[in-house]
């Protein structure tokens, strides 16, 4: 970048929405972070966000693949760049967060497992300012164990940790902090889904949630959505991918929205899913009530969901619904539901494959549909 022209601020190892966020700060025209996700490090890539601290969109990513591929692309003239550190960064950062919440976290005890990823020192440094007591774990990485059986792909440590060490509540990062997923004192995971039940709770009883509504994705459990309508809460699904919720977020001015996986999106906080505000939201939730956080991860009650794989030729991808044999069997599960469940197609991005997931109130009566549907999908299409 420096040889391009741009003056670089480094602001060392942070999470991802440390670098959305200081864009803005420092009037950046735009930010990069190296991180591999929740992936194991060998899937380092480059998280790329514009002047405003959103995510590239599609188009935007696709015309520079466009430039990257042109030989002939003409940069102009170009001047070396000027590179600054800026270590006092994070704490500006965190120093925003601290701003956005009010609760007095004194009496919380949380375990958290950083993944060995970049919110190791900063999120925890922050728990503990805001008075918490905090039990760390998988706080040393190594360049190689960042997401290494740990972390929000592996809920089972923190989890353990929880039940172990009587504590209020757990939380688990990724590598890059970018997301979060919390265990209450029972033991039981809260998901991006429940999350969102509770925090669309929490905002409607404050009136705070702009337009009555919340964007999930097509993924969402389909007991959020009959939560949200027992609350009178609209529920807007958009295609997996915390790029497409944001876009729905900013069309339709809708402040919270998030995936299973555990990106939530604070639009009035954040331009990006943020694992530690996530983390210091649920704990005000907490803090400000007389509630356990089990109270509000059983606001919702999940659906069994069953995923299961068709080998389809690669040209058939997106056949099915085109399909009238495959739409009519589809019809025909979802009949069976009365309102209690639902098929979903999804053609992989990369692969000969059509993923079907089933949802409903019996799991054994899943696995039978949905083999059965992919069976029957298989030989339409393979």
């Amino acid at each position: 970048m420096l040889e391009m022209g741009f003056n670089v601020v480094s602001i060392g190892i942070a999470p991802t929405p440390t670098v959305a966020y200081l864009i803005k700060y420092f009037k950046a025209v735009g930010g990069a972070v190296i991180s591999a996700s929740h992936n194991p490090f060998k899937y380092n890539g480059i998280k790329i966000f514009n002047e405003d601290g959103f995510k590239l969109s599609d188009d935007i990513e696709f015309r520079v693949e466009n430039i990257l591929d042109d030989e002939n692309f003409d940069f102009g003239e170009i001047h070396e760049g000027i590179f600054t550190e800026e270590k006092e960064a994070v704490s500006i950062y965190t120093d925003y967060l601290k701003s956005r919440v009010d609760a007095d976290f004194s009496n919380l005890k949380i375990a958290v497992d950083f993944g060995n990823g970049a919110s190791y020192k900063i999120a925890r440094k922050l728990f503990e300012e805001l008075g918490m007591e905090v039990i760390s774990l998988n706080t040393a990485p190594d360049g190689k164990n960042i997401n290494l059986n740990c972390g929000s792909t592996n809920m089972e440590v923190v989890r353990k940790a929880v039940l172990e060490n009587d504590v209020d509540m757990g939380f688990a990062f990724d590598g890059d902090a970018d997301r979060c997923l919390a265990v209450d004192e029972k033991g039981n995971i809260m998901d991006g889904d429940h999350i969102l039940a509770a925090m669309a709770k929490s905002y409607k009883e404050k009136d705070e949630l702009t337009n009555n509504a919340v964007v999930g994705t097509v993924m969402s459990n389909i007991g959020l959505k009959k939560y949200l309508d027992s609350i009178d809460v609209d529920f807007v699904a958009a295609k997996v991918g915390d790029r497409f919720v944001l876009e729905q977020m900013l069309e339709h001015d809708y402040i919270l929205g998030a995936e299973q996986s555990g990106h939530m999106i604070f639009l009035n906080d954040s331009t990006t899913g943020d694992g530690t505000f996530t983390a210091l939201k649920i704990c005000e939730l907490v803090a400000s009530s007389i509630n356990k956080l089990s109270y509000f991860n059983e606001l919702m009650i999940s659906y069994p969901q069953v995923l299961v794989n068709a080998k389809v030729k690669l040209e058939n991808r997106n056949a099915y619904s085109q399909d009238k044999e495959i739409v009519a069997e589809i019809k025909k599960i979802e009949e069976k539901f009365s309102g209690n469940g639902r098929v979903l197609i999804r053609p992989s991005g990369t692969e000969p494959l059509v993923r079907v997931m089933i949802e409903g109130e019996n799991q054994k009566e899943l696995e039978v549909e949905a083999k059965k549907l992919a069976k029957f999908i298989e030989e339409r299409l393979g």
